[in-house]
């Protein structure tokens, strides 16, 4: 089937095109949030120590509550949860820019940065959730191509998201761009639970019948999990390391522009990965495209200009968004029954813890050496990832969804 073909079907589905819009503002804070906490911080506080640290205290937040707010989501319903935590985020996102702009201390923001965290609802997890409900029963050919169309999406998010922060950043400060994260959150949100197949959302039956370890019960989660937690610390590095590297050539705004081009690439992997019908076992795919990874991100350390940057940080990301869309798919396949929600979510809790420990770790690394040092870490962990990968694959199919007892 042509590429095109297989993406048109995906949005002839009932409600997809409509749903997909929905969660464009919804999800555009996750590319304004990283790099807006560190121009913020860094200019508020002085320092990329500091500006890493309140960054990997909002990801660290974020990351440990989206497994219990997706196990809350299905087992209490869809709405009931994300409505309160959403007004909660925003409350504590205009609470962290009120300390920055005012002189409080760095730790005051960080607690602020956890609770604004802590609260954001998992729309990416919900959402891929609803997939195989909108295909039907096109689900098992097309459900791959519409996760890649969530994969390339997000990526649009991480390429707008920097984009606008690096103009509000030149034009005003960082903190306007704080201040539109939440809004924007709230106006996709709303628009998000309009949808059909958000409104008829029903508690499974299943529900709340896995015990203490819920959706980790499945080894193929579990895999998931350990080998995300090293990517995100690649991907957190890239972060903090990218404005470093402009700063140090003359230009700190354009680290938007860098992180945009980086994300660029993970779209165009994307989109290659959703337009093919994939044969292979998905534990061999996904270790394969975990393997390539880190092989992007060694040259970054001998960039000599922005102009040589930009092509090397493309090239760096074409494989984040095929590797994440295939475990995503993974996920669905492993998950225990009744507690989906929370399977999608503990990868991205993993990839998140491990975003913010590389903003902490590549911010203190700046400081302490220079951001070439940094490059390589951040090299480091995409290589750990792969070996990880690589030693588990067999554990990333449906035949070990429930190998551990109930807890």
């Amino acid at each position: 089937m042509a590429a095109r073909e297989r993406y048109a079907r995906v949005l002839r589905a009932p409600h997809a095109r409509a749903l997909l819009l929905a969660e464009i503002p919804a999800r555009l804070p996750i590319g304004i949030n990283g790099l807006a906490l560190v121009l913020f911080m860094r200019e508020h506080a002085g320092s990329y120590g500091a500006a890493g640290a309140v960054a990997a205290a909002f990801g660290a937040a974020l990351g440990l509550s989206s497994p219990v707010i997706g196990r809350l989501i299905d087992r209490r319903g869809l709405r009931r949860v994300v409505v309160p935590l959403a007004l909660l985020h925003a409350a504590a996102m205009g609470g962290l820019v009120a300390c920055g702009v005012s002189g409080a201390p760095v730790w005051a923001c960080a607690l602020l940065a956890i609770a604004a965290g802590a609260f954001i609802p998992p729309l990416g997890s919900i959402s891929r959730s609803l997939w195989p409900r909108i295909l039907h029963g096109e689900a098992d050919d097309l459900l791959g191509t519409a996760l890649a169309l969530e994969g390339v999406m997000i990526e649009l998010v991480f390429t707008v998201g920097p984009l606008l922060v690096a103009v509000i950043a030149a034009a005003a400060d960082p903190a306007v761009a704080l201040v539109l994260s939440p809004v924007l959150l709230l106006l996709g949100l709303g628009l998000f639970l309009l949808q059909p197949p958000v409104r008829t959302w029903v508690i499974s039956e299943h529900a709340g019948s896995h015990g203490l370890l819920g959706a980790l019960r499945s080894p193929g989660i579990r895999t998931l999990v350990l080998c995300t937690l090293p990517m995100g610390f690649c991907f957190g590095a890239m972060e903090v390391t990218l404005p470093a590297f402009s700063e140090d050539h003359g230009s700190r705004n354009l680290a938007g522009v860098l992180v945009a081009v980086w994300s660029v690439g993970s779209a165009v992997g994307g989109l290659w990965y959703g337009s093919r019908a994939w044969g292979d076992a998905p534990g061999r795919r996904y270790a394969r495209l975990a393997a390539l990874l880190p092989i992007g991100y060694l040259p970054l350390a001998a960039a000599p200009s922005i102009l040589v940057m930009a092509p090397l940080a493309l090239l760096a990301g074409v494989c984040i968004a095929p590797t994440l869309t295939a475990g995503n798919q993974i996920a669905g396949d492993v998950a225990p029954e009744g507690a989906e929600t929370e399977a999608y979510t503990w990868p991205v809790t993993s990839l998140v813890l491990g975003l913010a420990i590389g903003n902490w770790a590549a911010g203190a690394i700046v400081d302490a050496a220079d951001w070439r040092a940094a490059f390589l870490v951040s090299a480091g962990g995409a290589g750990l990832s792969a070996v990880l990968a690589l030693a588990r694959h067999h554990t990333l199919d449906r035949r070990a969804v429930m190998v551990a007892p109930t807890a």
